[in-house]
């Protein structure tokens, strides 16, 4: 079974002058995990939930500041007014890992567990063409097994 055939195709993207407040409202409302980012109808990057969350970890600095106690959790969290202030261009992935649409399904999913990904953009020539998750992925070879065990059953 190839990506194509169980993508979702047009996925929702983002540019990458797009306002992170507009992402990250995006992200919460209908519970993307992540959004690729197409300028002039080319995939440039990607941004993911924890693009933006890592920007409230604390840095080497502030651990060498505050010592090596329990960083304040609470002012950390106050960092996300500023963060969702940026742009997406301010934290998006350029390097952005993506599979074919003509690939094994469970190639697609080697890849995912590989990099520890749930979603992966599919791009055919550098051009954004859908997404995949390993909730779809793992449907299929459900359904598929199913469906061959209801087969062999009845005969």
């Amino acid at each position: 079974m190839l990506v194509k055939e169980i993508m979702t195709g047009s996925p929702k993207t983002v540019t990458s002058d797009t306002g992170l407040v507009d992402v990250v409202s995006l992200m919460c409302l209908y519970r993307f995990s992540g959004l690729p980012i197409v300028d002039d109808d080319k995939m440039i990057g990607f941004i993911a939930e924890k693009d933006v969350l890592h920007k409230l970890f604390p840095t080497l600095e502030d651990m060498m500041t505050e010592g090596l106690g329990q960083p304040d959790f609470d002012k950390m969290m106050g960092k996300y007014k500023d963060v969702v202030n940026l742009k997406v261009k301010d934290l998006m992935t350029t390097n952005v890992i993506t599979v074919s649409p003509d690939d094994h399904i469970l190639k697609a999913a080697t890849t995912m567990v590989r990099h520890r990904f749930r979603r992966i953009p599919v791009a055919d020539m550098g051009k954004l063409v859908g997404m995949i998750s390993l909730g779809d992925i793992h449907k299929a070879v459900f359904q598929n097994s199913i469906t061959s065990v209801i087969s062999n059953d009845s005969k």
